[in-house]
């Protein structure tokens, strides 16, 4: 791995042209992981993403019982022996999530079905992120959950560390979420594998459907309307000897900006997911004038192909509460896009935003702002949290704060790339996170 030091200078690139390699898909590598810790056969899943956030899912599971080992022909694939629905433990688990809400949140409806004791711990800035949104549902199916009660900006809610007991029965109920969450919806899902009766999920919007997908091509009783998803318990999980995860979409949204962004580039990107619950931010881009062509598309479990961007004139647009689900993580890169954009651009419906690694709202329309974007956040009651952008092309670089948060720090660099001066970024550590390539591949670029 690159040996980088905690502060990071950009200086910008002209123009790029290059095929980039892009990781295993982070959300499906950790879902992998859980689908065949619960199936009765050895699992190969490749290829498999190496980041801190899968890792602690790895230790996790095996403290649970279940192991795991690499292949020793390809580092980026790794098996795993199912033991079941149940994990072979009969004492108490002290488990840590690091900072992965993908690990706490989901792995915590495998929890509650389970015959023993556990804790869930986390790191310091997942200690800052509510979870009653997983823990209160579960309790309305019967679970024995709990957590830190504490009040923060004037509301209570519940904190890591989790603690969770066995219960005779769980029951399955049907839930309507106030706000689109795949995390949440992947919990009760899950926990409905356990329970007595049917499990219902309703969002508002649909967020990005990984869970269901696997469920359905697994052989469970799931039924998928739009944004309801119903479970019935009893069905016996099937799953193939090979999980094939494509490349990671989100990923893939920084290299998409920076050729869009920055004169005369092109990249390619292969093999990257295409699930429509996820690329939301292609619809967007494209009505933007982005000159975005899919090119070998291809479909397993999961849709995917390659994705050959070409620098474009961006103009502005409205991004509706409603295409924000399907966006959500690619959030902060496309701020970076509207900077670069001509007219005003507005994001709407941004409420989930304030409660990721940080408040991400904060964290982009304060770093962007000092290098001469136009950019303001604003609550209201109709839409929510909302950001609106003036986009220019002629930024100056500056003295930028990650905020210990991966998906802002990979943003501001590429925004870095595309100014007029050399920037530097507090902290880079935290892109460890979900992709620990990412500075490497920048580095290559300004080499060339």
């Amino acid at each position: 791995m690159l040996k980088y030091l905690v502060m990071y200078t950009i200086r910008p690139i002209n123009s790029i042209k290059a095929e980039v390699a892009i990781p295993a898909d982070k959300s499906i590598s950790h879902r992998a992981v859980f689908f065949s810790a619960i199936g009765g056969k050895e699992v190969k899943i490749y290829p498999f993403l190496s980041s801190n956030d899968t890792q602690v899912t790895l230790d996790c599971i095996k403290k649970l019982g279940i192991e795991y080992y690499r292949d020793n022909f390809s580092q980026e694939a790794i098996y795993l022996q199912g033991k079941g629905l149940n994990f072979p433990k009969d004492e108490k688990v002290e488990l840590f999530a690091g900072e992965s809400g993908t690990t706490i949140r989901i792995l915590s409806g495998l929890l509650v079905g389970q015959k023993f004791n556990s804790v869930f711990r986390a790191g310091d800035y997942l200690n800052e992120r509510p979870m009653g949104r997983i823990v209160y549902p579960l309790r309305d199916m019967g679970a024995n959950i709990d957590g830190n009660k504490m009040a923060k900006q004037e509301k209570e809610d519940i904190y890591p560390p989790l603690k969770i007991e066995p219960v005779s029965e769980l029951t399955g109920k049907c839930h309507k979420l106030n706000i689109a969450s795949a995390q949440v919806k992947s919990a009760l899902l899950l926990a409905g594998l356990y329970a007595k009766g049917e499990t219902i999920v309703e969002e508002p919007y649909k967020s990005r459907d990984h869970t269901e997908r696997m469920l359905q091509s697994f052989g469970a009783d799931i039924k998928i309307d739009k944004n309801r998803v119903s479970l019935k318990p009893g069905a016996q999980l099937n799953l193939p000897k090979e999980i094939f995860i494509p490349s990671d979409f989100s990923a893939a949204a920084f290299f998409i900006v920076l050729a869009l962004i920055l004169e005369k580039s092109q990249i390619t990107i292969k093999n990257v997911n295409l699930n429509p619950s996820r690329c939301g931010l292609l619809a967007v881009l494209k009505r933007m004038n982005a000159d975005i062509v899919i090119k070998n598309k291809k479909e397993r479990t999961e849709p995917y192909g390659d994705i050959v961007v070409k620098n474009s004139r961006l103009s502005s647009t409205v991004v509706e509460p409603d295409e924000i689900a399907a966006m959500i993580d690619e959030v902060p890169i496309f701020c970076v896009a509207a900077a670069y954009a001509k007219g005003q651009t507005q994001i709407k419906g941004l409420g989930e935003l304030k409660v990721k690694e940080t408040d991400r709202v904060f964290s982009m329309v304060s770093n962007l702002s000092q290098s001469g974007v136009d950019i303001l956040d604003r609550n209201n009651r109709q839409d929510g949290c909302q950001i609106t952008i003036n986009g220019g092309c002629n930024y100056s670089g500056g003295d930028f704060k990650s905020f210990g948060d991966h998906r802002t720090a990979m943003s501001l660099i590429i925004f870095a790339l595309a100014a007029k001066s050399k920037s530097k970024i507090d902290d880079i550590r935290c892109i460890d996170k979900s992709f620990p390539g990412f500075i490497k591949i920048i580095e290559e670029f300004k080499a060339r």
